[in-house]
């Protein structure tokens, strides 16, 4: 049900697969990104995407679901994926980021799995956290910064070892910041393009961000579940960096965003007190707030994609400028129907 989880589905259904995905218990329905994919959409009937529910913190009903299903491929995507919130939910993180992933991997071991099952772990750059070289590659020292990346290392490191000891085909798909329509509404890039549908549309005024300079390389999600899929398609598990190369600060991404709709920021003002204002209309659009720093910060991250532009014969599709205006465009019209949204 997750922005990756969606495309890799739609990618996977194109392929003719059967498709079995697990989604947690919410008296909502939490089925948006994948409504599109149901054999009947108004009536929720499944055909050949099929839904289990399940939780990554409950390993009964992990082993009983790989049991019934015998999956060929598990692609293990759930996870509390956001940086900052990891701060304040630190416990629930590392138990299924870290511990989930390892519920998952025993979970096969215990279904006599191990030598039919492929597995994909979804890594991130977080793991580099503070940058130890520029650019990050697959032997590049880990340095988490938040409790989310120290989850995902352990998860990572389970990985390797589940690897190493059962010779189970079992990779991680270190990705770099990945976005699209799809995204989360808390993530920065998704927060940039709905607050500036909202502005274009009139619906508000002006919205706030933390850290302006952060610098991420961002690619397109489309992209990326392909990477996902390519990986446990080869003779040999390994790990690889999936990642455009190119560095953008969130800056960058707030003045293409304004672009798109035909507005020009320009930035007055220094650290907190620091404003984007509009030069055609000089209404300030963009405001810094303290709350939205994290305790301790990532400032750079750049991936180098060499070894799956070798191995994989990957290669990213879609621009930076692509993805904004994608991005800004699906929000416009998003919110032209919704203004709630």
């Amino acid at each position: 049900s997750s922005q990756d989880g969606s495309y890799l589905a739609e990618f996977l259904l194109e392929k003719g697969y059967e498709v079995h995905g697990i989604v947690r218990r919410s008296s909502s329905f939490n089925t948006g990104r994948i409504e599109h994919l149901y054999k009947n959409p108004q009536a929720h009937i499944e055909g050949n995407m099929k839904l289990h529910y399940g939780d990554l913190t409950d390993s009964t009903c992990l082993v009983k679901i790989i049991n019934e299903v015998k999956p060929s491929e598990i692609y293990n995507l759930g996870a509390q994926s956001h940086v900052k919130i990891s701060f304040d939910l630190a416990e629930y993180t590392a138990d299924v980021d870290g511990v989930g992933t390892l519920r998952l991997l025993d979970a096969i071991k215990t279904c006599g799995l191990i030598n039919s099952v492929k597995f994909y772990q979804a890594s991130t750059s977080e793991l580099f956290g503070k940058v130890q070289e520029i650019p990050q590659k697959e032997t590049t020292p880990f340095y988490p910064r938040s409790p989310y990346g120290a989850a995902k290392l352990y998860a990572y490191w389970i990985v390797v070892n589940f690897r190493e000891a059962y010779n189970l085909f079992a990779v991680n798909g270190i990705l770099f910041n990945h976005e699209s329509p799809r995204r989360g509404a808390n993530f920065v890039t998704r927060k940039i393009s709905r607050s500036v549908a909202k502005i274009h549309l009139g619906q508000m005024d002006c919205f706030s961000l933390g850290n302006l300079d952060a610098k991420r390389d961002w690619g397109h999600a489309r992209d990326y579940v392909e990477a996902m899929w390519l990986m446990l398609q080869t003779d040999e598990p390994e790990d690889f960096v999936i990642a455009t190369g190119e560095v953008h600060s969130v800056r960058e991404f707030v003045e293409k965003s304004f672009k798109h709709i035909g507005k020009t920021i320009v930035w007055e003002g220094k650290n907190e007190n620091e404003v984007g204002r509009c030069k055609e209309t000089g209404k300030i659009h963009v405001t810094v707030n303290h709350k939205y720093y994290r305790p301790t910060e990532v400032d750079f991250l750049q991936g180098d994609c060499t070894k799956a532009r070798q191995k994989l014969n990957w290669k990213p599709r879609v621009t930076f400028d692509e993805l904004v205006r994608e991005m800004v465009d699906a929000d416009v019209e998003l919110m032209r129907n919704n203004p709630n949204a």
